[in-house]
């Protein structure tokens, strides 16, 4: 087994055309807490969570000497992440097939998969490493 983030992606367009649709709020958790269901009963989610809108975040720019910290809207992007959920499965090929399932159909919508190494995949003589360990142990993620 291993772990994956499936990110929600979503273009400038795709969001500005969803937040302009009138969904019904009610609609979208029930379509959403059906597939997170469908993972839980299957053993899979390990964590799942929605952001709020551009809005309301923060950038922080690290492109010059300090960093710099700008309110949203965060102007064009290209693609705002808004969401995830990291699933427990035997391969990427078993996240793919998640994905796929998601409720996230429509131009400009889309989901990156990444793996997620494990402590164990790490340099174990880092003092660094070693302090995350101790950590994860004392707080029951290992």
């Amino acid at each position: 087994m291993g772990k994956y983030m499936l990110i929600m992606r979503a273009s400038d367009e795709a969001q500005a055309a969803f937040e302009s649709s009138g969904i019904d709020f009610d609609e979208l958790l029930a379509t959403m807490g059906r597939f997170n269901a469908e993972m839980i009963d299957a053993g899979v989610l390990v964590a799942a969570e929605g952001l709020e809108e551009p809005e309301k975040g923060v950038v922080v720019d690290y492109s010059g000497d300090e960093p710099v910290a700008t309110d949203g809207p965060y102007g064009e992007t290209k693609e705002l992440f808004n969401g995830y959920w990291i699933l427990d499965v035997p391969s990427i090929d078993d996240a793919v097939a998640w994905a796929k399932k998601a409720p996230l159909a429509g131009p400009g919508m889309k989901s990156e998969i990444r793996r997620i190494p494990s402590i164990d995949e790490f340099p174990q003589d880092n003092e660094w490493v070693r302090r995350e360990r101790e950590w994860r142990e004392r707080t029951g993620q290992l």
